[in-house]
């Protein structure tokens, strides 16, 4: 095996890892906002890293993948931008204090009690 295929391996074992935290990280957070930021930047990396290992595993694919991953990190952010500007319009407000947070995690507070 070539280094080309250890590379292609490496990049696609990466790129699933960060597809994978990717995911967990829209599963985890507490609201749009921050599940858009963990799923874009995440997936971003992930899809390029995935996509690009993939060029080098098939060197007869190579471009065709690179054309690809310029089209990913293009569009990823700018749909990502154009979710988030949506969602502030239509009245989503991000949580912004300790309580909130609290509250969205069923932890009862003081406040709640009474």
């Amino acid at each position: 095996m070539s280094v080309l295929t250890y590379l292609g391996y490496a990049m696609v074992t990466v790129g699933v890892i960060f597809l994978f935290l990717g995911a967990l990280g829209i599963f985890r957070m507490p609201d749009v906002y921050n599940r858009l930021q963990a799923g874009t930047k995440a997936t971003t990396l992930g899809a390029l890293g995935t996509i690009l290992g993939v060029g080098l595993l098939q060197p007869e694919w190579f471009w065709k993948t690179l054309i690809i991953a310029i089209f990913i990190a293009i569009s990823n952010p700018i749909s990502s931008h154009a979710l988030a500007r949506g969602s502030y319009k239509i009245g989503i407000k991000p949580i912004t204090k300790e309580d909130d947070m609290d509250a969205y995690a069923g932890v009862e507070t003081e406040n709640e009690e009474e």
